[in-house]
């Protein structure tokens, strides 16, 4: 769908409606909100109640029952999730975290206030299971469950793109992408999710990522990377597939493969494990690294995250190296644990090349490219060129999971600086912890919810405009494919110019390969820069001249 000019899109009112939030109904508006899971998605799922419907029916089809459904859902949950009942009762609703939601301050919709949209389950968890809840109902915030809170629920936890930016600011550590995630779940057991959720995860049940693609299909497209990257450097790259006793399994989101701009990405990580003599092979059947259970339930997440470890044990490999994903690695480093792990089919982590322990990965076994990588530099082990990305001038923006979930904050920008000589950080509430999200996160990256993004990511590109204009950035680098979907559509509407990359495909760019020929363009076709000494920050198109480098 066509999103409305950005200039209506910046009229934000924050006046709260004149009804209170008990009583303002939801409004399905066209652009924001999602398409519901199909069908056959859902029975691939195994989940309940898969059928026709559509947000917009008064009828949604519900089981007679479906109430006590839910109760029942959140009564166990409460039971199991020890964290769930401290998050119900904790709030006292002081409000540090309500401007902290991108979609708030995109919206003006109280309800996307964190605090709020947690009220939305919390009222209703009052009702059914406080004293003075049932005894004094509105008067402490308590309210009966019926149809129309439930289409708040989806609605607003449809909303939500868990990532957890609110929580930082909340004085008690209430985790509000745990409520959504809880929040989900239930719907999930009334068969209420949404297309682009379960469409993936039905695809990854099948045939191990998220766009149902068979293994000839992957293998077709790594061949078509590697050719790319024989055209731009010379050097023949042979990568292995489903090989038994290789030292490491590589696996990268399914996006890095099959979708633009990702697919520079996937060619950086080739050009790397040449560059080095990796012993690696890559899996055809576990060729995704994403894990989409993290927007529907614990169970899910759970199936998705064991199919990595299982074809590992297959192959007899030591340990994985994971590429620049999001959710998968919240998963691994918040839930492998007490979900899958410990890993004890492999081994801990040592890198063949420099010998250094991952003893951050002792449990999952698992190291993230950006580890990886940024431990071959401080070792000396890789020749880069800074100057072939001098016709870039980057800034880095944190992606939600990595960054908040498992403090991946100082190596993607320590490899940047060391593979491009025009780097500047947005300014410092909007990065590291404090990031703000793309927009899209958490499912929410659907055409039909373009308005909702749009509105969603306006404070990251707020502060990309910034250093846009300030030192003439014209790249935002990223370690997460979906944030490679999500931002480039979302810098053209409210920063034309620019362009999104991941950190390895400016790897590819500055990486010196033993074998290689004369370099003339980037991996995207793009001519390269002069040679260094030509002239300092030619290709600079914002005009900010060559930044001096900086070391970590």
């Amino acid at each position: 769908m066509s999103a409305p000019k950005p200039q209506e899109l910046l009229k934000v009112s924050h006046r709260p409606p004149r009804t209170g939030w008990m009583d303002t109904p939801v409004e399905f508006r066209k652009g924001t909100w999602c398409y519901p899971g199909k069908p056959k998605s859902l029975e691939v799922l195994d989940l309940p109640f898969p059928r026709q419907w559509s947000p917009e029916d008064e009828d949604w089809k519900l089981p007679p029952n479906w109430k006590e459904i839910v109760l029942e859902g959140l009564r166990e949950r409460l039971h199991r999730f020890r964290s769930l009942q401290i998050f119900m009762d904790a709030c006292v609703r002081c409000g540090a975290c309500a401007d902290k939601c991108h979609f708030f301050i995109g919206s003006g919709d109280p309800k996307n206030m964190p605090v709020l949209r947690a009220e939305l389950l919390r009222s209703v968890y009052r009702r059914e299971f406080t004293t003075a809840g049932k005894l004094l109902g509105r008067m402490v915030g308590a309210r009966d469950l019926d149809e129309r809170v439930l289409k708040e629920w989806f609605y607003y936890f449809f909303q939500c793109t868990e990532c957890r930016r609110c929580s930082v600011f909340c004085p008690f550590g209430i985790d509000t992408a745990e409520i959504t995630i809880i929040a989900r779940e239930l719907l999930n057991l009334l068969g209420l999710n949404i297309d682009w959720i379960a469409t993936p995860i039905a695809n990854c049940y099948r045939t191990g990522n998220h766009l149902g693609l068979l293994p000839h299909a992957f293998k077709d497209m790594v061949d078509f990377c590697v050719d790319e990257i024989q055209n731009v450097t010379g050097v023949g790259i042979e990568p292995t597939f489903n090989r038994k006793g290789a030292e490491i399994l590589f696996v990268a989101p399914s996006g890095d493969v099959f979708a633009d701009p990702g697919i520079y990405t996937f060619m950086g990580y080739l050009m790397l494990f040449h560059a080095i003599g990796l012993d690696y092979t890559l899996s055809t059947y576990a060729s995704e690294g994403g894990n989409f259970g993290l927007f529907t339930s614990h169970e899910v997440m759970k199936r998705l995250n064991a199919k990595i470890y299982a074809e590992a044990k297959r192959l007899g490999v030591k340990w994985i190296i994971g590429g620049e994903c999001g959710h998968m690695w919240r998963v691994l480093h918040q839930y492998m644990d007490t979900m899958n792990g410990p890993a004890d089919s492999l081994e801990e982590p040592v890198s063949p090349i420099t010998g250094t322990k991952f003893e951050n990965a002792r449990s999952t076994r698992m190291v993230h490219i950006c580890e990886f990588t940024a431990d071959l530099i401080r070792h000396g082990k890789l020749k880069l060129d800074p100057s072939r990305n001098d016709h870039l001038v980057v800034t880095f923006h944190d992606s939600c999971n990595p960054s908040r979930a498992m403090g991946l904050l100082d190596e993607p920008r320590y490899i940047i600086r060391n593979v491009c000589r025009h780097f500047y950080d947005m300014p410092e509430n909007t990065i590291r912890e404090y990031t703000f999200c793309c927009g899209s996160g958490a499912g929410l990256g659907p055409d039909e919810n373009l308005e909702m993004r749009l509105r969603g990511g306006l404070p990251r590109a707020n502060a990309v405009k910034y250093v846009r204009e300030k030192y003439g950035v014209n790249t935002l680098a990223c370690i997460c494919a979906i944030d490679r979907a999500a931002l480039p559509p979302l810098m053209d509407y409210w920063v034309p110019g620019v362009g999104v990359a991941g950190v390895h495909e400016l790897v590819g760019n500055a990486l010196i390969l033993p074998d290689e020929g004369e370099r003339t363009t980037d991996l995207r076709g793009n001519p390269l820069p002069q040679p260094a000494g030509a002239g300092a920050g030619n290709g600079d198109p914002g005009g900010a001249g060559a930044a001096p480098r900086r070391e970590a």
